[in-house]
């Protein structure tokens, strides 16, 4: 049977450096970091990629104080979404409306800050919030953006460290096709900053971006890298089978072309560069694509040491026959690692290539790490390449989970179906 062809057709986000696709685009273009000097419990003040969204825009302030960060970033992402999507949820069954969010970890924000809460009344636990437990369940984000849409169909994350982004986005494409639902909210989304205990974990592995100039902080691909800078954020998009979104007239960002996620089975926090190129080139057979018909690499690259080194000998390696170098860059050296969020929303900063033709840089990198010149690699500023007809997406995470989006221009350029 022929699998349902899955399109994009809407989209809402909040990054450290823009709240909708327009500002987020802009800045990438004109280099604009969104990383500045956060104070972190117990430890003091450090690099993060904060949001400044209104989460009053779509909640109740009873709400917000209710439900939790993460889920205040969903809801906004989502409402922005179906805004841009043009849906009109009173004309639809909501119990065909799904949501899919890829989530890295979730509950230690609210679990931390309780703790520390009661540290203050000698840990009497009568001073514990009874909205504990709803806000630190595993399903709490897509929950909370279920309750504020008023959908009724499946509505739960993916845990998928910090591929959780791709995830969310391929888990909505796959319960389109399976027919389990007739649209679907998919992206990823974090609040990984509002918590000490990410910092101390990686600082404790030597992983922590430091610099006395935030912006500057998150460097990939630069030799002096020092860390991962940790930031919150959220992307979600609108999925549709091609022949509804077609049926109703919708603007359609790109066809999901293919994927994979796979597992490298290695170690707990590093990564193997095989798997990772095993997971490319995977999709790209999933895709029916070659190396050839990729326009656009965007990186997982974190800033750290050996991980863009990893990355890049993986990339190096599916690519090294390709005709001319794809254009090769990295969003999170504007915005830092958003984790759950992180695949989502480097996915958005490219999409707007189909349109005007330009690959935003990898900023900060001053000196550039000779195991990680690679070719392609578009740096420092914009560069403008003359097709973007498909864009290939690395996301990977902890414990070795791998995966790989791509995205193909929709319709396709004439010359190149």
């Amino acid at each position: 049977m022929e699998l349902s062809r899955i399109v994009i057709t809407g989209l809402g986000l909040t990054a450290p450096n823009g709240n909708n696709l327009a500002e987020f685009r802009r800045n990438l273009l004109q280099g604009v970091s969104g990383i500045t000097m956060v104070d972190v419990r117990y430890m003091g003040r450090w690099p993060a990629g904060m949001c400044t969204f209104d989460p009053l825009r779509y909640q109740r302030k009873k709400d917000v104080r209710i439900g939790t960060r993460a889920g205040s970033i969903s809801i906004y992402c989502a409402r922005e979404a179906l805004a841009d999507s043009g849906i009109d949820l009173a004309r639809r069954d909501l119990s065909r409306i799904g949501v899919f969010l890829g989530i890295t970890e979730h509950g230690n924000v609210e679990t931390e800050n309780e703790v520390y809460n009661i540290s203050q009344f000698k840990y009497d636990t009568k001073f514990w919030t009874h909205h504990h437990n709803p806000r630190t369940v595993a399903n709490s984000p897509a929950g909370e953006v279920s309750l504020n849409l008023g959908t009724t169909g499946p509505a739960y994350t993916i845990g998928a460290a910090c591929a959780a982004g791709n995830m969310g986005l391929i888990h909505a494409a796959q319960m389109l096709r399976l027919r389990e639902v007739d649209f679907a909210f998919g992206g990823g989304v974090s609040e990984s900053p509002q918590t000490f205990g990410i910092f101390a974990g990686f600082k404790s592995q030597n992983a922590l971006a430091s610099h006395a100039d935030p912006t500057k902080a998150s460097r990939p691909f630069d030799k002096a890298r020092n860390g991962i800078v940790i930031s919150e954020g959220g992307c979600i998009y609108t999925l549709e089978r091609l022949e509804d979104a077609q049926a109703r007239g919708a603007k359609i960002y790109g066809e999901l072309a293919g994927y994979c996620v796979n597992s490298d089975a290695t170690d707990y926090v590093l990564p193997n560069p095989e798997r990772q190129a095993e997971c490319v080139r995977r999709a790209l057979a999933n895709a029916g694509m070659t190396v050839d018909d990729i326009d656009i690499v965007n990186t997982h690259a974190t800033s750290t040491p050996q991980g863009d080194i990893q990355e890049c000998q993986a990339i190096a390696a599916v690519f090294r026959d390709r005709r001319e170098p794809a254009a090769i860059n990295n969003t999170k050296s504007f915005i830092g690692h958003a984790m759950g969020a992180a695949g989502a929303l480097e996915l958005a900063g490219n999409l707007p290539s189909f349109d005007d033709l330009v690959v935003h840089p990898t900023i900060n990198v001053d000196d550039l790490d000779p195991q990680c010149d690679i070719p392609g690699l578009v740096l420092n500023r914009p560069r403008a390449i003359k097709r973007v007809d498909a864009i290939l997406n690395n996301s990977f995470g902890m414990l070795g989970i791998n995966s790989t989006l791509i995205i193909k221009r929709f319709p396709a350029h004439p010359t190149h179906p």
